[in-house]
């Protein structure tokens, strides 16, 4: 901030209270001190009056609060100082000015400090004189000081600078000559088209100002430093030349505005200032932010109202970007503004656009982080960002790639070696949208290839559902699927408790992605469905938003788990139907959740119960699979089973498929006991004895976790707690676990 001034009225009050206070003997200034100082101010009376209040009472009240306080005796020597209050008024008045950019600290900030003081003498005898509300008597006031301030015939003014070269100072700071900052941003590269029609805009004789709009990171703001850096070069027509681009920030023209016509002097200071320029330009990002900007009540002047005579004008030249959303929800709510605008449309640029444009500033970035870029590299980065990074536009996105991608290398290079290469891409790439860096990698697929042999020796007896999930996942990394729908969409047909959702944990775990589960149970209900979207507008949980679009957004790559999807209300049905056509989905506020990294996931009991009866009757010959499929095709619509990647039917629990999962559930214990110093062994009528126990195919292996749990763990825990047992060996007596009666440890 620069260096912070007194007004000569500021100054001549501040001394003032110093005089009184001597004349008093008090023995500290004090805020009254203060008010009375200021109370003797033309200006300030002014102010009084035009609410209807008299001067005079606060005059005779402040005086007989002097003759209050103690006086110091006149042979005794002091030393004169502010009191603890006036040191608080200064210091609001001097964090008034900071927030308001100024650099000039006048009376009002020095009232404004002392009303702030609620329980100071001077506040309340000051409210009790004025006659109107606080802030339109602080609005008078700022209007009485400031005209005094900016006028030329002032004769308390006692700055150096002239009023002219004053005003000249004010403006300038609350703008920026984009003309004087060009060579600190990246060249346009491309956009000749936009270019072209926006010059022809602006030597248009009426409404020559450009309206760019655009999504966020295509490219407009870069379009407006290209033409500043044709205008800079003289590459531009003779209309053009010599033109001075000023960079408009509405954040900061409103920061600080804290009375009533402060922003609207900031934005008339500003175009006056501009307009004196020989052939100025402004530019002003996310424009719409004038719809409403300074405006106080729905009868007051917005910043757009405000700009009208000079797009009317003609002399100044505006130019405007936008988004899509912002301009049809703000922008185009003004039709005065609307129409003073030549709209230009700013597309997202192709892929081979977006590698032109990356390849052109590899240079700049390689010069600036000291590192050196692969050939391919511009290419990959454009690619993948458009394939893994959903809500960013090229070429922004790719651009944050290759930066941060050339900020790693800068910081960690390996071996002095200084070269960013796809893999360093997919690296950072997989920080930024939580997509498994290995996964990416297209040179490296062994952890695809053993795949299928991993999850085999995780999940037993389902060799079929476990291929064609595997399978899904290798097509769709060949690049032989569809780009535009879901990894795979596969529905999970099958008997409860023989591994559709154990599937699903083992393939995220494997992948080393994100498992997101939703249980359709809790969906049954119609209006519960709209909770997985977002519920409309004007309904309970509007602002919540979507709970599965939130999800995909969180975890673009993942695999998608809908548990028991039959118990779902119908309605899912729906918004499933555009997930697996388009590997989209729109929530209630218009935001797009990408599914094109998603392996969607659906188990179903659905014909389980039939599964039993496939070998009884004349169509015996009938299996048990294709009796859960007849009953499936009777659950789900034809068109959301005609979207799926496969219908996967697992099969019943067997008698050594249980035998396996109990191998698997003891290892898991025993990997719980080995983290507390425990050792079990069980012999082989005790294993037997668990096999039989939870062996059901009506409940297939949960029921080993109910039986171990209820069995096996309490005796194990009494051994561990009571016992003081490392090694624990579990036998069979009369039909029950037993701890055989070893040696202790």
């Amino acid at each position: 901030m620069s260096e912070l001034h007194h007004s000569p009225n500021a100054g001549k009050a501040l001394n003032r209270s110093v005089e009184l206070a001597q004349q008093y003997r008090h023995e500290f200034i004090t805020p009254e001190h203060l008010l009375a100082a200021i109370n003797e101010q033309t200006l300030f009376q002014m102010s009084m009056t035009l609410g209807g209040a008299l001067f005079f009472p606060l005059d005779q009240k402040l005086v007989e609060e002097f003759e209050k306080m103690e006086r110091v005796p006149d042979n005794v020597d002091y030393n004169l100082g502010p009191s603890i209050q006036l040191d608080h008024v200064l210091r609001v008045a001097y964090a008034q000015v900071q927030a308001s950019s100024a650099t000039i600290l006048d009376v009002p900030h020095l009232v404004k400090g002392i009303l702030e003081l609620k329980e100071s003498k001077a506040c309340q005898l000051l409210l009790e004189s004025i006659a109107c509300t606080e802030s339109e008597f602080l609005a008078d006031l700022v209007s009485c000081y400031e005209e005094a301030l900016s006028s030329e015939n002032d004769d308390e003014t006692d700055f150096s600078d002239s009023s002219d070269e004053t005003e000249n100072v004010v403006w300038q700071q609350l703008v920026t000559c984009l003309n004087d900052h060009v060579a600190e941003h990246n060249p346009l590269i491309g956009r000749e088209n936009e270019l072209e029609r926006t010059i022809q805009v602006l030597c248009r004789r009426d409404k020559n100002n450009p309206l760019h709009v655009g999504e966020p990171g295509v490219g407009k703001t870069a379009l407006v430093y290209g033409l500043v850096e044709r205008i800079v070069k003289g590459d531009v027509p003779e209309r053009l030349k010599d033109s001075r681009v000023f960079l408009l920030d509405l954040g900061t023209l409103v920061a600080g505005t804290h009375y009533r016509g402060d922003f609207e002097r900031r934005l008339k200071t500003i175009m006056e200032g501009v307009s004196k320029e020989k052939s100025p330009i402004v530019y002003i990002d996310e424009i719409h932010n004038l719809v409403g900007a300074g405006r106080t009540n729905d009868d007051s002047m917005d910043a757009a109202n405000m700009l009208k005579p000079y797009l009317e004008e003609g002399k100044i030249r505006f130019i405007g970007s936008t988004t899509y959303e912002e301009y049809n929800r703000y922008f185009s709510r003004s039709k005065g503004l609307v129409r003073r605008f030549q709209q230009i449309d700013i597309p997202e640029p192709s892929i081979d656009e977006a590698v032109h444009i990356i390849e052109q500033l590899q240079p700049i970035y390689a010069e600036f982080h000291h590192v050196n870029y692969a050939d391919d590299v511009a290419r990959y980065a454009v690619e993948t960002s458009n394939k893994h990074i959903n809500e960013r536009f090229l070429p922004d996105k790719a651009i944050d790639l290759i930066d941060e991608a050339g900020a790693w290398r800068e910081i960690h290079h390996e071996n002095d070696s200084y070269v960013v290469d796809r893999s360093l891409i997919n690296q950072v790439l997989s920080k930024i949208c939580k997509v498994d860096a290995m996964a990416m990698e297209a040179d490296d697929n062994s952890r695809l290839e053993t795949l299928y042999e991993r999850m085999s020796g995780q999940i037993y007896g389902q060799d079929e559902a476990l291929r064609q999930v595997v399978e899904a996942i290798q097509l769709s990394k060949a690049g032989l699927t569809d780009e535009d729908k879901p990894l795979a969409a596969l529905l999970f047909v099958g008997p409860t408790g023989v591994g559709k959702t154990e599937v699903a944990r083992v393939l995220a775990r494997e992948l080393g992605i994100a498992l997101v589960r939703f249980d359709m149970s809790e969906y049954t209900e119609k209006h519960a469905v709209a909770k997985l979207i977002g519920s409309p507008a004007g309904y309970v949980g509007y602002e919540d938003g979507g709970m599965l679009t939130d999800a995909i957004r969180k975890s673009p790559n993942c695999v998608l788990l809908l548990d028991e999807i039959e118990k779902a209300h119908q309605d899912i049905y729906n918004i499933l139907l555009q997930v697996m056509d388009y590997a989209r989905l729109t929530d209630n506020k218009g935001r797009q959740a990408d599914f094109r990294n998603v392996v969607l996931l659906m188990t179903s009991n659905a014909g389980a119960q039939y599964a039993s009866q496939a070998s009884v009757g004349f169509s015996g010959h009938v299996s048990a699979g294709e009796a859960m499929l007849r009953q499936v095709k009777k659950t789900f619509k034809p068109e959301f089973l005609n979207r799926l990647s496969g219908t996967v039917v697992f099969n019943d629990m067997d008698r050594h498929m249980a035998r396996l999962i109990l191998d698997k559930k003891l290892r898991e214990l025993d990997g719980k006991l080995a983290a507390r110093g425990v050792s079990m062994t069980l012999t082989d009528e005790a294993r037997e004895w668990l096999l039989s126990e939870g062996y059901t195919r009506e409940y297939g292996a949960r029921e080993f976790d109910r039986v171990i749990a209820q069995k096996l763990k309490p005796l194990l825990m009494r051994e561990i707690l009571f016992g003081k047992r490392k090694k624990i060996k579990v036998t069979v007596k009369e039909g029950e676990l037993i701890p055989s009666p070893t040696k202790k440890n």
